[in-house]
């Protein structure tokens, strides 16, 4: 009977609302016998799903607003203020439904990501024909077919065809991209125009779109360190304030008083003032393909004032080229590149996977070199046996733990190449020096200018950490003004720096590629993740993902914390402002029982109205920050 009663909430509250109007037209034209039926009948309509929620609360051993509104009607009832029993009850339930229908719209982030769920995919058989099936019954290994306008239904590989494809349900960004054999593709997004068929790789809840709803709805039900203490707050609060209207009429004997009191004080705008900020804010991240995991890391997030930052694949593009081959043995730079190339091929590095690209790019054919032996070494480099040749390929530091002599002519030459801005790739084979392959990657286009938007919103400092060599490393640093960096460290060295810049009193957020510092990531205050499409081990370890893979949507992030942070304690104060006047009001004998309630729905619905301006809140540079970028890019000119 419960839930059926609660189920027709809406239903009750126009039921009263009408009954109301009835008997204050009756009260109106003096016919107080008819006015005094309608207004109990009103009353106790609407105080019946206020009663139910009360004991549910007094089951659970808490103190629930709705308590205080049934025991403050049944006060009215009583002294026989029929227009305020039934007035007070129908504001509170009309209340609650506009608290409803406005937090739905603070969730619409997450419904309209819901709404884009592809629910059919076109399945291609053996034959060549072609079949309609539900989503939920795609296979992993499964070939389908997208057409124009149609949604990728899972994460695959495109294996035929080419198409320009908007993936803003994952990245947050419109402008479509153009995909073809080999590239990867995701739930979700849409396919603008052409042709693709892809191989299923992720289905189900396995699909990166699935898991970005399952990490939104978890970060928006999950409470912030304020909401936490607000909710201990009103159990403390509420008795608190039966106590004192008990204590009102005992010094006044004014039963009238002590009931509004008793309304008044509710904390309902209070209790919600928090909670609201974080959906939206929440919901706003996910719109923008940013995904915020909970209030907790919203509130962290805002008080960081420390960026750390990993170069190859965060500063920079991550797409990384092969600028030089310079041979320094007697063996022919086409002889090495197929040995090393198909050594790099069991690394996950960013720099491996340049060369490997490079080697196929020029027409190498890898399957035909046999790998007997390998093994990365993190932050060093690999070392393999490819057609029976030791093969050794990475950075000065490899070099020596292998004994390798670089020659001075040769360590001159990569001192040149990285003094302009490349990665010095040493490679050896069968203990002799014999090349070095020079790499070079390019700064984000947005990395000025969203380096100098978060400094605007308050970062004091900002570190590089890179296992790349010095001379690179300065030279990022000097075009994007970067206060410290430290190069050639291992995964493990990153993560005694983020330790130590914590003991330092730092609250420190680091952004990796979600890989490789995967460990400084974990480490610090607030990990966030860049990779596009979100990597599992991105979207599991860092408290925060950006799905575009931009810095500006880290800007965005970090602005985004600050101004929840800032509308959540809004609220707050015009809550407690709100109730303190009313109060004084009461006190005063300005402010009466459906007046007063009146106003307390009102400060709920303002808190509510104010989160919501999250939901379109849209990081734009700041003068402040164009100003420092156009100083760092004065700086560097000189």
């Amino acid at each position: 009977m419960m839930k059926h009663i609660n189920q027709h909430t809406n239903h009750i509250t126009l039921i009263a609302g009408i009954l109301i109007g009835l008997g204050l037209m009756a009260k109106f034209m003096q016919f107080m016998g008819w006015s005094n039926g309608l207004l109990i009948a009103a009353t106790v309509i609407a105080v019946i799903p206020i009663a139910i929620k009360a004991w549910q609360a007094i089951i659970l051993r808490t103190f629930s607003i709705e308590l205080l509104v049934t025991i403050a009607v049944m006060g009215a009832l009583y002294i026989q203020e029929y227009v305020e029993s039934s007035v007070v009850t129908f504001l509170f339930l009309f209340g609650a439904y506009l608290e409803y229908r406005t937090l739905q719209k603070t969730r619409s982030s997450l419904r309209e990501l819901i709404d884009m769920a592809p629910q059919e995919a076109i399945l291609l058989l053996e034959d060549g024909s072609r079949e309609n099936i539900s989503v939920d019954d795609v296979n992993v290994g499964d070939r389908l077919v997208v057409l124009p306008g149609g949604k990728i239904p899972v994460d695959g590989v495109v294996v035929k065809g080419q198409a320009s494809i908007n993936e803003a349900v994952i990245t947050g960004e419109s402008i479509p991209v153009n995909k073809s054999n080999d590239d990867h593709v995701f739930s979700g997004s849409l396919l603008d125009t052409g042709y693709v068929e892809i191989i299923a790789e992720k289905v189900g809840d396995d699909t990166t779109f699935a898991k970005i709803i399952e990490l939104v709805e978890e970060a928006q039900d999950s409470k912030s360190k304020t909401e936490r203490f607000l909710d201990r707050f009103s159990n403390y609060y509420t008795p608190a304030v039966t106590l004192l209207s008990i204590l009102v009429y005992i010094v006044t004997r004014d039963l009238h008083l002590a009931i509004t009191f008793l309304v008044i004080a509710c904390p309902g705008a209070l209790v919600i003032g928090a909670p609201v900020s974080n959906v939206a804010g929440i919901g706003n991240g996910a719109k923008n393909g940013v995904l915020i995991k909970g209030g907790e890391i919203l509130e962290k997030f805002a008080k960081v004032d420390t960026l750390i930052f990993d170069k190859t694949g965060t500063l920079t593009k991550g797409k990384p080229e092969v600028t030089d081959f310079h041979t320094f043995g007697s063996m022919k730079s086409r002889d090495i590149l197929g040995l090393v190339a198909k050594a790099e091929t069991i690394s996950e590095h960013h720099l491996g996977q340049t060369i490997v690209k490079d080697a196929r790019n020029k027409g190498y054919d890898l399957n035909k070199y046999q790998l007997t032996a390998s093994e990365a070494i993190k932050g060093k480099g690999i070392t393999a046996t490819v057609e029976g040749k030791n093969i050794v390929a990475g950075n000065r530091k490899l070099m020596d733990a292998k004994g390798i002599h670089i020659e001075s002519n040769a360590a001159q030459y990569a001192l040149n190449r990285e003094m302009a801005g490349n990665t010095a790739i040493f490679l050896a084979i069968n203990g002799k020096m014999e090349a070095i392959i020079s790499i070079a990657d390019q700064i984000r286009d947005d990395a000025r200018e969203a380096l100098a938007d978060m400094r605007a919103n308050g970062v004091k400092r900002i570190i590089m950490l890179t296992g790349d060599n010095r001379h690179t490393a300065e030279s990022v640093a000097k075009q994007l003004g970067i206060d410290e960096f430290y190069a050639e460290l291992l995964p493990n060295e990153k993560v005694d720096f983020v330790k130590k810049f914590k003991e330092e009193g730092a609250i420190v957020a680091m952004a990796g590629d979600g890989v490789n510092d995967a460990p400084a990531i974990a480490t610090a205050d607030i990990g966030i993740a860049m990779g596009e499409g979100g990597t599992d081990i991105s979207m599991e370890t860092a408290d925060v993902v950006l799905m575009a893979d931009k810095l500006s949507q880290y800007a965005h992030a970090y602005a985004l914390s600050k101004k929840t942070i800032r509308n959540m304690r809004q609220n707050i104060a015009i809550a407690l402002a709100v109730v303190a006047i009313l109060l004084f009001g009461v006190l005063g004998g300005q402010v009466h029982l459906a007046s007063g309630m009146f106003i307390h729905e009102g400060s709920v619905l303002v808190v509510i109205l104010n989160a919501m301006r999250l939901i379109k809140f849209n990081t734009k540079a700041s003068k402040k920050a164009k100003q420092a970028v156009e100083k760092v890019s004065e700086g560097f000119a000189a």
